[in-house]
C-alpha cells in the first residue's frame, strides 16, 4: 500500500508460461538467423495481454533456480525423477526440455532484464516457492499466473489471492478462487495441498496413497478437516473409516510424514531486494534494441512496450 492505495501484484510462474508459449506459437516464428523464437515472442505477447487486461501495479517473473531441489528429493526420491533427462555423476540434474526451447530461455531472461521486469529466484528453490513467499508477504491482492495446479494451494479469497490458469495456450484464462476449488475439488485453497498429496501426482513423481483418488481424498478431508485429522481418525478404531481406507492410510504413514513438506510451497524463501513496480519505459533501451534486432522480436516487444507506456 502506497499513500493509502492498495497495489495489485501479479506473479508469473515464468517457466510454466514460456512452455505454454513454446507449444502454443508455431516454431516457424524465427529470428533473422533462423533460430526459433516462438517461446520468446509468445511470452512477451502474453505478458502484454496480462498487463492490459488485469492492470497490475507490480509484476514479478518468478524463476526456477532449482527445478528439483535436493531437499525435496531427500524426502521423496521419486520427486520429478522421470523428468531428469540425464544425471551426470557429481553434477546437477538437468530437466528434459525441447531442443529448440532451451536456447530461448537466456534470451527471455535478457529481454525481461532489459525491459525492467523484476526477475526473481533463489538458489535451492523452485519458482513455486518464490511465488508462495511473495504471495504471503503481499499486503494487497495477488494474481498468480501459472499452468501448474500445485499453486491452487495459495488461493485465499480473504487475502485476495487468486490463480489465473491458462486453459488454451496462453490466450484463455480461468480465474481460480475458493468457490471454483470447492465446486471442482471439494476443498478450499488451504486444503488443496492435502488433497494433492493424498491422491498423488504422477507428473511430479508423487506416489500418493494407493487406492485413494481425488474424490475419496476430498471426502476424507470434508469429514476430518485436514491430513492431521485424517491420520488421527486412521489411528482411532472408533472413527468412521472403511477397513480398507484405514489400512491404506496407516501403511502410507512414512510417505505422509514427509509429503506435506514436499508438496506445500515454501513461504520463507530468502529473496534479494528488488523493485517489482511495472516499468513505464525500458530499463536498458540500448540493450533492448540490440536484442530486438538480433532476435527479431518485432511486434511482440513493441506491443509490450506500448502497454507498459500506457
Amino acid at each position: 500500500m502506497i499513500g493509502g492505495v492498495t497495489r495489485r501484484l501479479m506473479l508469473l510462474d515464468t517457466a510454466s508460461l514460456y512452455f505454454r508459449a513454446y507449444f502454443g506459437v508455431p516454431d516457424t516464428v524465427r529470428a533473422p538467423d533462423g533460430t526459433p523464437v516462438n517461446a520468446v515472442r509468445g511470452l512477451l505477447d502474453f505478458i502484454a495481454r496480462l498487463v492490459q487486461d488485469h492492470h497490475p501495479d507490480d509484476l514479478v517473473a518468478c524463476m526456477d533456480f532449482d527445478w528439483r531441489p535436493q531437499w525435496r528429493v531427500d524426502l521423496i526420491p521419486s520427486y520429478k525423477a522421470h523428468r531428469v533427462a540425464e544425471e551426470v555423476e557429481g553434477g546437477p540434474d538437468e530437466e528434459e526440455t525441447p531442443d529448440t526451447l532451451s536456447p530461448q530461455v537466456p534470451v527471455i531472461e535478457s529481454v525481461l532484464d532489459a525491459v525492467g521486469i523484476a526477475r526473481i529466484g533463489a538458489a535451492g528453490y523452485e519458482a513455486d516457492d518464490v511465488i508462495g513467499t511473495l504471495a504471503g508477504r503481499a499486503p494487497g491482492p495477488v494474481d498468480i499466473v501459472t499452468g501448474d495446479r500445485d499453486l491452487y494451494q495459495l488461493v485465499d479469497d480473504r487475502r485476495g489471492v487468486r490463480v489465473l490458469y491458462p486453459l488454451k495456450g496462453v490466450g484463455t484464462l480461468q480465474m481460480v478462487d475458493e468457490a471454483l476449488l470447492r465446486e471442482k475439488y471439494g476443498v478450499d485453497g488451504a486444503g488443496y495441498a492435502d488433497l494433492a498429496l493424498l491422491r498423488g501426482d504422477p507428473s511430479d513423481g508423487l506416489p500418493g496413497v494407493p487406492g485413494i483418488g481425488e474424490k475419496t481424498a476430498a471426502k476424507l478431508l470434508a469429514a476430518h478437516g485436514d491430513l492431521a485429522g485424517i491420520m488421527a481418525a486412521a489411528e482411532d478404531p472408533a472413527a468412521r473409516l472403511t477397513p480398507t481406507q484405514r489400512k491404506r492410510l496407516l501403511e502410507a504413514r512414512p510417505y505422509l510424514a514427509v509429503a506435506p513438506k514436499v508438496v506445500r510451497v515454501a513461504s520463507d524463501v530468502p529473496l534479494p531486494p528488488f523493485d517489482a513496480a511495472l516499468p513505464c519505459e525500458p530499463r536498458d533501451p540500448m540493450a533492448l534494441e540490440a536484442l530486438a534486432e538480433q532476435w527479431g522480436l518485432g511486434g511482440s516487444l513493441q506491443r509490450l512496450l506500448t502497454v507498459l507506456a500506457a
